[in-house]
C-alpha cells in the first residue's frame, strides 16, 4: 500500500472500480528499491550496472531501462537467500540444456504475494515470492522460469507503454508531494507502465519450448501441466473471493485452459510416462521454508476483514461479503452491487483545512455544498459527495497530525446502499493500541512434518491468519480433497513470525 516512512506517490486515474471512468485524480505511495543480483552493483537510481549489459545489444539495454521501474511497480526486491540459491540452480540446469547456453539471465523475484512470473527483453526474469509460495516442487519452478525464458529466446518478451492518461493536475500532485527526485519520477513511470500480453501462438510455442527444456535437463517433464492445474485451481480460489483478474494478472495472461494442460501432457510424453524426471520437492522445501507470505509490514496487513498497518498505526474492517485487495498504490475493498472502496493516505500541510483540501481540485465532479467536516473517532474528518457519468462518490478524509487518510467509495447512480458501506468502512476506522501492533506479525510458509494421524483438517487448522485456511492449505501442497497425508510427509503452513 504505501511506505509510511517517505511521502512517496504516483498518480491514480480512474474511479474505485475498475470499470468506471476517469473521474478522480489522486496520489499514492509505491516503494522503490534497486535489485541486488550475486556479482553485480546498482547505483542509486536502481539501474542495472553497466557490467550486466551489453552495448551491443539493445534487447539488454531495453530490459535494463524498464527494470526499475519493474522494481517499482512490484514492490522492489525480495532477498532472501535461500530461495536464491534454489533458483540459481534451476536457472543453471536449464541455461545449459537451453538453446543459447551463452545467453546471461538476470533472475528477480519480486516482493509481492501476487502470483506473476514474467520477462523482459534482454534475459530478465521476474517471479514473485507469491509464486514460490504457491509452487510445490523444484520442477514446478523450473516450467515456470523455462517458460518465460523461451519467451526471451523467442524474442517474445517485450513492454509497451500504456496510453498516458496522465492529466496535468496529476502531475502537479506528483510533483508537489515528491519534488523532482528520481524517486518521483520513476513512481509516475510506474504507474504508466503495462506488461505486453503474449499470443495464445506465442504462450504455446512458449510451452512447448519451456517443456522441452525441463526434460532435457532432467527435471519432471509433467510439472508444467501440473502447475497449470495449480493455476486453474488458484483462480477457482480467488473466484471464491469474488476476485477478478486485471490486465497484468498471471491468470490472465498465462490462462490454464484444458487445451492447453492437453497439450502440456501431450509434449511430456515425448520425454516417456508419468513419473520420469526428477520433481526436487525435499529441496525446494528447504529453499522456501520461512519465506514471507502475504503482505509486509510496510505495506499494512491483510486478516480476513481488517486492514491493519503498524507503522501508520491504524486499522478499519470492511463489511461482510467483501474482499480487501492490499495493492502497492492502494488498498481496495469490493463488494457486491459494483460498489468498491479506495483507502490511500496523504501528507496534508497542517495549516490546510480539510475543507479547502476536498475543494483544492483533485476530485472532479465534487459537490461543494455536500462537504462536511465532524470529527471521527475523535479525529478531525470530512465528507463530500461527487458524481458523474453515472457513478456516485462518496469522500471521507480523516487527518492525523499531518498524514490524511482518504476513503473513496463508488457505485452506480442507482445503488442505495453506498451511503452505508461508506459509513461502515470509515467509521470502523480507527488507531491502533501498542499491544496490537506488537501482535501483528508478518505471515511466512513454514515447513513441517506430519504427525502421526494428522489429517488434512487438522494441519488446515494450524494455518494462521489465512481466509478460508482449508482450501488455501490444499491449494499450496497441491491436494485433493480425499489425498492422505503420511506420518513424515512435509507440508507446507502459512503461520504468524
Amino acid at each position: 500500500m504505501i511506505d509510511y516512512a517517505s511521502a512517496k506517490a504516483a498518480s491514480f486515474y480512474g474511479s474505485a472500480i475498475r470499470f468506471a471512468k476517469i473521474l478522480i485524480s489522486l496520489s499514492a505511495g509505491l516503494l522503490l528499491s534497486a535489485c541486488i543480483v550475486p556479482d553485480s552493483s546498482t547505483n542509486n537510481s536502481g539501474s542495472l550496472a553497466s557490467s550486466w549489459v551489453r552495448p551491443e545489444d539493445p534487447q539488454e539495454q531495453l530490459g535494463a531501462r524498464e527494470h526499475p521501474v519493474v522494481l517499482a511497480k512490484y514492490g522492489g526486491e525480495y532477498s532472501y537467500p535461500q530461495s536464491e540459491k534454489l533458483i540459481a540452480l534451476i536457472v543453471g540446469k536449464l541455461v545449459a540444456v537451453s538453446d543459447d547456453p551463452t545467453r546471461v539471465y538476470k533472475i528477480t523475484v519480486l516482493n509481492s504475494p501476487k502470483v506473476n512470473a514474467f520477462a523482459l527483453p534482454g534475459g530478465f526474469l521476474y517471479v514473485t515470492r507469491g509464486l514460490l509460495a504457491l509452487a510445490n516442487d523444484s520442477s514446478e519452478l523450473a516450467a515456470v522460469i523455462a517458460h518465460e525464458m523461451a519467451h526471451v529466446s523467442s524474442n517474445h518478451a517485450m513492454l509497451r507503454q500504456e496510453k498516458l492518461s496522465s492529466t496535468a493536475l496529476g502531475e502537479q500532485v506528483v510533483a508537489e508531494v515528491l519534488g523532482s527526485s528520481a524517486a518521483g519520477q520513476v513512481a509516475l513511470a510506474a504507474n504508466q507502465i503495462r506488461l505486453s500480453k503474449f499470443s495464445k501462438d506465442q504462450e504455446l510455442q512458449a510451452d512447448t519450448i519451456g517443456i522441452r527444456m525441463i526434460g532435457r535437463a532432467g527435471f519432471d517433464p509433467f510439472a508444467a501441466a501440473r502447475f497449470l492445474e495449480t493455476m486453474r485451481a488458484y483462480r477457482a480460489f480467488l473466484a471464491g473471493g469474488k476476485s477478478t483478474d486485471n490486465s497484468e494478472s498471471f491468470l490472465s495472461s498465462h490462462p490454464a485452459t484444458p487445451k492447453r494442460i492437453e497439450l502440456a501432457i501431450r509434449h511430456a510424453r515425448f520425454f516417456g510416462a508419468p513419473g520420469i524426471g526428477d520433481r526436487g520437492r525435499e529441496r525446494y522445501l528447504e529453499g522456501i521454508d520461512g519465506l514471507l507470505y502475504g503482505d509486509t509490514a510496510e505495506e499494512g496487513f491483510v486478516r480476513g476483514l481488517t486492514f491493519s498497518h503498524t507503522g501508520l498505526g491504524i486499522t478499519f474492517n470492511a463489511p461482510k461479503g467483501f474482499r480487501i485487495d492490499n495493492q502497492p498504490k492502494a488498498v481496495m475493498i469490493s463488494g457486491p452491487g459494483d460498489i468498491a472502496t479506495r483507502f490511500d493516505a496523504a501528507v496534508l500541510a497542517r495549516q490546510k483545512s480539510l475543507t479547502s483540501y476536498l475543494k483544492s481540485g483533485w476530485i472532479t465532479g465534487l459537490r461543494e455544498d455536500s462537504i462536511r467536516e465532524e470529527l471521527s473517532g475523535g479525529l478531525p474528518s470530512a465528507t463530500a459527495i461527487a458524481t458523474g457519468d453515472g457513478w456516485r462518490f462518496r469522500v471521507r478524509i480523516i487527518r492525523s497530525g499531518n498524514q490524511l487518510y482518504r476513503f473513496i467509495t463508488a457505485a452506480p447512480q442507482t445503488s442505495t446502499k453506498i451511503d452505508l458501506v461508506s459509513e461502515k468502512i470509515t467509521k470502523s476506522f480507527r488507531k491502533l493500541n501498542k499491544l496490537e501492533i506488537i501482535a501483528l506479525e508478518p505471515l511466512k510458509i513454514r515447513i513441517i512434518k506430519a504427525g502421526f494421524g494428522q489429517g488434512q483438517k487438522y494441519l488446515a487448522s494450524r494455518m494462521k491468519g489465512v481466509s478460508n485456511p482449508k482450501s488455501l492449505f490444499r491449494l499450496i501442497n497441491g491436494l485433493e480433497k480425499t489425498d492422505k497425508i503420511q506420518q513424515g510427509q512435509k507440508i507446507k503452513l502459512v503461520s504468524e513470525g
